[in-house]
């Protein structure tokens, strides 16, 4: 299962991996945004820790994380 989610000029592309009844594991990738270059060629994607996750758990961690990662990035908002 894939979403993508647009923050900031960058799409976090989400992807959920059946580990069990009901239950995923998940992964993320930060892609886009003028500042990519700052991720450097590590830029692939990352796995959450703690799971498995129900879906829509799973869908919620990826975009807080995905988020946090672009706003370490980035700066806060003004």
């Amino acid at each position: 299962m894939h979403r993508v989610i647009e923050y900031r000029g960058f799409e976090i592309h989400v992807d959920l991996t059946p580990a069990a009844d009901d239950t995923f594991d998940v992964t993320f990738q930060i892609k886009g945004g003028a500042n990519l270059e700052v991720l450097g060629a590590r830029g692939g994607r990352i796995p959450l820790r703690n799971g498995p996750f129900t879906e829509r758990w799973a869908y919620l961690v990826a975009e807080i994380a995905g988020q946090a990662a672009i706003d370490v990035l980035l700066g806060p908002v003004d």
